[in-house]
């Protein structure tokens, strides 16, 4: 193992996920607008279609012409129509008249002005107008949201329901995106078992698997999960060979230290391309990626805070960038709840609670339980606090950066 490259720096790992995914980026597929949801949409969205289309109502109550409003606020018009909303019955309104309307309804022809229902009085055939609105009121007009040829969206966004509703809104029934990356999920470890099962002296629950299916499902994918991964290369290369022929990433937990029982990193590297190999982070020293076959490769160390944070800063950076998801993930920063004294120089994750204060600020709670074993400190967090390279301390009221889970 001695001809594999020294730890890179997280950066240059990054760096590296970012360029292999861009090159291996998926194609694009059409799909229906209620499929698409989530998905990162691969073509710019272009508006046939004025938004509103037509001048309409915001609200319930009378359309009328402004210049028949009194000075005095107080003003009788007749009325002669209705106009509801899903259909135009081409009224026209003339001098002192007015026509019931409704939200969303077109506006009558002449009419300017919409008076609230609340601010009327119907007398008859007649409505009085007890306080006069602006000119213009309550009057939303045709393109003020979206002319036609505007640019809604664009392609490397991914689609929010808000914006599947931008869609939908300018009348399209499907939409380009990317197709979403096919992945095999393993575990390994011979003292693995699954939960509801009895243990074992020296057994542990299999929890990475369920945490990793989620963090992928938590970011729209569809996992497949494979079957524990024995303590045996010769099986290991046999289940991991039938996986990346039929999808396009793999991502393993675990064996990819320098232990005796850590047999995937040289198998990567006498049978596919190996990356990089353990990066000057904390935890995840031991991350490796690289390609095996069709697939791209991404091993993650075994402890289960350490897969927590591998697939949060990097392997999304893998799985967006396939995808072409060209919009970044949302930063933080936080004032730090408590002091915290860094004692290495690596990159560090650390876990934390966010917490908001009443003037607007964002504070985040370091927890002390930072071994990358500790997932119930996990647990108990919702943050992972970025801690640069270097030996550090770090005052009450410190920014740093966090990252939210």
């Amino acid at each position: 193992m001695s001809d594999f490259p020294s730890r890179i720096s997280f950066e240059e790992a990054r760096a590296i996920v970012e360029r292999v995914a861009a090159e291996r980026r998926l194609s694009a597929e059409q799909v229906a607008l209620p499929r698409a949801h989530g998905r990162v949409l691969t073509q710019d969205v272009i508006a046939a279609i004025p938004l509103p289309p037509f001048d309409n109502s915001a609200m319930d109550g009378f359309a009328l012409r402004h210049a028949d409003l009194g000075g005095d606020g107080d003003t009788a018009l007749r009325l002669v129509g209705e106009q509801f909303a899903g259909v135009s019955l081409d009224l026209r309104i003339e001098a002192d008249q007015c026509s019931r309307i409704t939200t969303g309804a077109p506006m009558p022809l002449g009419a300017d002005t919409v008076a609230m229902k609340e601010n009327t009085r119907l007398e008859g055939d007649r409505v009085r107008v007890l306080s006069a609105p602006k000119p213009g009121a309550h009057v939303r007009r045709a393109g003020e949201d979206t002319a036609i040829g505007d640019r809604v969206l664009q392609a490397g966004q991914p689609l929010t329901p808000s914006r599947i509703a931008l869609a939908a809104s300018v009348g399209l029934a499907s939409i380009d995106v990317a197709q979403r990356p096919t992945v095999a999920v393993f575990t390994t470890g011979d003292e693995l078992v699954e939960p509801g099962m009895p243990l074992q002296p020296g057994q542990i629950y299999n929890s990475n698997r369920e945490l990793l299916m989620g963090l992928l499902r938590a970011d729209g994918l569809e996992p497949t999960a494979w079957p524990t991964l024995p303590d045996d290369p010769a099986r290991i290369e046999s289940m991991l060979r039938d996986a990346v022929q039929a999808f396009d990433v793999v991502i393993t937990c675990g064996a990819v230290s320098a232990g005796e029982k850590d047999h995937i990193p040289a198998l990567l590297q006498s049978r596919g391309r190996v990356h990089f190999w353990k990066v000057r982070m904390r935890p995840g020293m031991p991350l490796l990626f690289g390609e095996l076959e069709r697939a791209l490769f991404l091993g993650l160390p075994g402890n289960p805070v350490s897969v927590l944070a591998t697939y949060l800063t990097l392997g999304r950076v893998l799985v967006d960038g396939l995808q072409g998801r060209a919009e970044s993930r949302p930063r933080f920063f936080a004032k730090l709840s408590a002091p915290w004294r860094k004692m290495h120089e690596r990159l560090e994750f650390l876990r934390g609670r966010l917490q908001s204060a009443s003037d607007g600020s964002l504070h985040v709670q370091p927890n002390p339980a930072d071994g990358s074993h500790r997932m119930r400190a996990a647990a108990d967090s919702d943050a992972l606090i970025v801690l640069p390279e270097q030996l550090s301390e770090y005052a009450a009221g410190g920014v740093v950066e966090v990252l939210p889970y």
